[in-house]
């Protein structure tokens, strides 16, 4: 279309272009531009025959190419809007999964960010824990220095007669509650008391009586002698090999009437069968018994035996130190039982052995011990006391401000 309107112009109007052209440049007045309009203005009736005498072109074509034109463009729009949308939608699913990998990306950062927090936490406090029990330590130790120190600086004379009474009372405790034997404690006991009282000191009188009342308490305590019983027992041990064995019993037979032969002729059966049977009897006799027999024991037998009873008294002896009054009691018993059964109660030495057994089986081994000194926490007082007063605090140089 522009390029037929090309070619039916004019030359006056290849004129007025070339002149609003060249007002166009610049430099020049507005005069000038206005001298071409006044020239050109009395050619306006040709221009309109000029115009009156093309034809237009016709317009149906360009409608229809118009159309098609603008159908393409929709389809085109559509597709671009289609693919823009398509492109978009991709792109939003690739965010969403890139957002799901940073989410769990996210979360598992926190994870073991958390872990190491509480980690951390846990060493923190093993820490703090492990620096308390250092100070508890160290304030252990400072005070046992200065208790050492004023110990040293401001102890009295007499005062090891005191820590010398404390250590009798703690071996007299040891002695009683370990060994049970009241007899050393005692002694130790009584040893405590005649420090203290060289000390000659009013204040300690507390300590002297609940002393005499533990000495008492001790004294009460049934005596036994253990050593005494251990060594019979182990004389019995002793003489377990020389006991003689008991032989086979065996039952009494019973008593049969003699046969005697008769003076009547009538009896001549009874009286040769009488006859043959006391000729027989000088080849065999033929004695009934009823009971059980106890057969003899054999060396080996013998052996086991003795071993046996060994055990059970050496049982016994160990029960004795442990003071197991029960268990003493069967393995005498026990033992007893077998000697009875094997070894020949008419021989004396098995009569001294069984009589022996009884007395021992009477022995009473258990006592009651008291459960605490009395003088022993009264002395430990005394002696924490003394030392506090002439403890004193270590000097801490303090900020005034």
């Amino acid at each position: 279309m522009t390029d037929k309107k090309t070619n039916n112009e004019t030359p006056a109007d290849n004129k007025q272009s070339a002149a609003s052209k060249a007002t166009d440049k610049p430099g020049q007045s507005s005069a000038k531009a206005q001298a071409p309009e006044a020239s050109t203005a009395p050619k306006k009736p040709a221009d309109r025959t000029e115009a009156s005498q093309t034809k237009p072109a016709p317009q149906p074509a360009e409608n229809k190419n118009g159309n098609k034109t603008g159908a393409i463009a929709i389809a085109l729009v559509i597709a671009l809007g289609a693919g823009l949308y398509f492109h978009g939608h991709q792109q939003t699913q690739d965010q969403n999964a890139k957002m799901a990998t940073l989410q769990q990306q996210l979360e598992s950062m926190q994870g073991q960010l958390e872990a190491s927090k509480q980690e951390t936490l846990n060493q923190v406090e093993t820490n703090l824990q492990r620096t308390d029990v250092s100070l508890s330590q160290q304030e252990k130790s400072i005070t046992g220095l200065q208790m050492a120190l004023a110990e040293m600086k401001g102890r009295r004379p007499n005062d090891w007669l005191l820590a010398e009474a404390d250590y009798l009372v703690k071996m007299a405790g040891r002695k009683l509650w370990l060994e049970h034997d009241t007899v050393s404690a005692t002694v130790l006991l009584e040893s405590a008391d005649h420090r203290i009282a060289e000390l000659n000191d009013p204040s300690l009188t507390p300590i002297r009586e609940a002393m005499h009342s533990d000495i008492t308490a001790l004294k009460a305590v049934a005596r036994i002698d253990r050593d005494g019983l251990v060594l019979r027992l182990t004389s019995l041990q002793e003489t377990i090999a020389t006991l003689p064995l008991a032989n086979a019993i065996v039952p009494e037979a019973e008593a049969v009437k003699e046969a005697a032969v008769s003076s009547s002729v009538k009896d001549w059966k009874e009286n040769l069968m009488t006859s043959l049977k006391n000729f027989s009897e000088h080849f065999v006799t033929y004695r009934t018994r009823d009971g059980s027999v106890i057969p003899l024991l054999s060396p080996k037998q013998d052996f086991y035996l003795q071993e046996n009873i060994k055990s059970k008294l050496e049982t016994a002896i160990k029960s004795v130190y442990r003071e197991q009054g029960e268990l003493y009691n069967k393995s005498l018993l026990m033992a007893k039982e077998w000697a009875e059964q094997f070894y020949d109660m008419e021989d004396p030495a098995a009569q001294s052995f069984i009589q022996t057994l009884d007395k021992l089986a009477k022995e009473d081994i258990e006592a009651s011990y008291p459960n605490t000194l009395k003088s022993q926490p009264l002395l430990n007082d005394a002696i924490s006391e003394r030392l506090r007063q002439q403890v004193k605090p270590l000097s801490t140089e303090e900020n005034p401000a």
